[in-house]
Parts: structure tokens; C-alpha cells; sequence
């Protein structure tokens, strides 16, 4: 059975849906609108987009009334909301504003008066989410899809590929991944884990037949000052840089779990990111700053 790939760059990131070709079912047709959906969301959820909805909320912020939302928004806003509460108030998707100051254009340290003021506008706690409105007390506050609505997006495109009669491919988006299904003999897909020191090869490669992987690393989107290295994981309460694990990816059974544990795994620092990762009962592998690696995942490095 022969495959198909459709490349497409969205999000941000280089991205991919390859699927294999099933009888009666236009798969070309398929991938376009899986790749639609992955469009769709970007629209809808990117803070760089004037006409999106992530920008309509951030408009109103200090005008009590807020904005009413749909029923997926306010699925999304219902996951923030407990990701909040389970990761002890570190994934927030109100910190996105702390990128102001460290931006990947910056010149120097932000003074810490400046992080101070941008931590007014930071809290989830300060949000008043009653479905179906949210509002946004203080003027300057803003929600950011960003830190997973990728991962939501994946999982969205990899759905509607089996709603559509495809059973075997991959939703590949920047390197999250969610299966639509193992190949057509029943063999596993066969993903390598991006090593963080040597950007061009594998550090591991992990076999899945069904399920997704999402990663989170610190050496991409970094930002170099006065010869320190920072990363782009910013700590909602601190405003500043985490200095924790330097990789982490978590394989789960939809992409949007996998992410949201990676992510919060980076943000509670290397000692407890690793220790909480235990307790998840989820396979992971873990890179820390100085190259060790650990994790259930680290069995199966390359």
C-alpha cells in the first residue's frame, strides 16, 4: 500500500501529514483538509494574528464584560485551567506576556523592575473564566494558545483523518506527533528524538503504533546575554528563565497530555521535573543541561 506526503509549514514549525492511500477514500483530499483544521487552529489561536480570537480576548482586557467564546475555546480554557491547578500554578497561559522582555531580539538582562511590572499581568488566578466568558481584569493582560493549542492541533488533524476512513499515517507538526494509525502490515512507526546537543541527529528513537509524542527543549528559542545562555521556558511566578532540564519528550495517548507534561516537567526545574515525571506513569526520556539522560525512553537512545 503506498503512502502519501503532504509537507506545509504552519505554526511556526515545518510540518507534515503522510498517510496510506485506503480504498474508496481520496487520501489527497484528506491530508488537505487535516492540513486545513492545522490551518484553521492557527488562525483562530495566533497572538500575531490581529483577526484571530486569541486576539479579540487579549483586546479586552480591563473591560469587565470580556469576551464570550465557542464551545472549542472553551474546552481549551477549561484544560488550561486544570493544567494550572495540577502543575501548582506553573503552566500559565497568561505568562506569554513576559516575552516582551525577553524576546530573542533582546540587547541586555531585563532589569528586574521590568519583570516585576510584567508579573502584574500574569496570573491565571487573576482570570474570571465562566463558561461561556472570560475576562481579563487588568488592562495589558493576555491569554497565549501557544503553549499547547500545536499539540491540540495534531491531535484534531489526526482525528479527522480516521473520521474520514484513513487508518494508517502520522500528524507530524513540528515534532509532535499523533498517529493516525501503525502501518498497513501493523508495523510501528519508528520516531527519533532530536538530540539537543547536535540539532542535526537523534538522541533516541522511540516505536509507536498508536498514541502521540510531543517534546519541549530550551536550545532553540534561546537568548544570549553578557555570555549566559537563557531559555525560552519562562517561570509564570519569577518572570525569569527556568534553569532546569534542557529536553524532555513524554509519549501519551493524545498530544496534547504528552505536551502539557513535557512542558511542565521543564518548568519545575531539573530535580523535581524529573521526580514528577516519575509519577506519571508515562514513557518519557529526559536530557539534562550537562548531557545526562534519564527517563524510561533513555533504554532506546541512539
Amino acid at each position: 500500500m503506498r503512502s502519501v506526503t503532504h509537507r506545509f509549514r504552519a505554526m511556526g514549525s515545518p510540518c507534515e501529514v503522510q498517510l496510506y492511500r485506503a480504498d474508496g477514500v481520496d487520501t489527497d483530499a484528506v491530508a488537505h483538509a487535516a492540513i486545513a483544521e492545522v490551518e484553521r487552529l492557527e488562525q483562530k489561536y495566533s497572538r500575531y494574528r490581529d483577526d484571530s480570537l486569541a486576539s479579540r480576548i487579549n483586546r479586552s482586557a480591563g473591560d469587565p464584560a470580556g469576551v464570550e467564546v465557542d464551545t472549542e475555546t472553551a474546552g481549551l480554557l477549561d484544560f488550561a485551567a486544570t493544567a494550572h491547578s495540577e502543575s501548582d500554578g506553573l503552566f500559565d497561559v497568561t505568562s506569554g506576556v513576559l516575552r516582551r522582555a525577553w524576546n530573542r531580539d533582546a540587547k541586555r538582562v531585563p532589569a528586574p523592575d521590568e519583570i516585576d511590572a510584567l508579573c502584574e499581568r500574569v496570573g491565571w488566578h487573576r482570570v474570571r473564566w465562566e463558561r461561556p466568558r472570560i475576562a481579563l481584569p487588568v488592562a495589558g493582560m493576555e491569554v497565549d494558545f501557544g503553549g499547547y493549542v500545536k499539540e491540540y492541533a495534531a491531535d484534531r488533524a489526526a482525528a479527522l483523518c480516521r473520521q474520514r476512513g484513513v487508518r494508517h499515517g502520522v500528524v507530524d507538526l513540528g515534532g509532535d506527533l499523533s498517529l493516525v494509525g501503525p502501518h498497513p502490515d501493523g508495523a510501528p512507526w519508528r520516531v527519533g528524538i532530536r538530540d539537543p546537543f547536535r540539532p542535526d541527529a537523534a538522541i533516541a528513537g522511540v516505536t509507536l503504533r498508536a498514541g502521540a509524542i510531543a517534546s519541549s527543549g530550551d536550545y532553540e528559542r534561546c537568548v544570549r546575554l553578557d555570555g549566559k545562555r537563557y531559555g525560552h521556558i519562562l517561570d509564570p511566578r519569577s518572570g525569569w528563565p527556568v534553569e532546569g532540564l534542557t529536553h524532555v519528550s513524554v509519549v501519551a495517548r493524545h498530544c496534547l497530555v504528552a505536551g502539557l507534561a513535557s512542558t511542565v516537567a521543564m518548568l519545575k526545574g531539573e530535580a523535581a521535573g524529573i521526580g514528577w515525571l516519575e509519577t506519571l506513569e508515562l514513557s518519557h526520556l529526559w536530557v539534562a543541561r550537562d548531557g545526562t539522560m534519564g527517563g524510561s525512553l533513555a533504554a532506546v537512545a541512539a
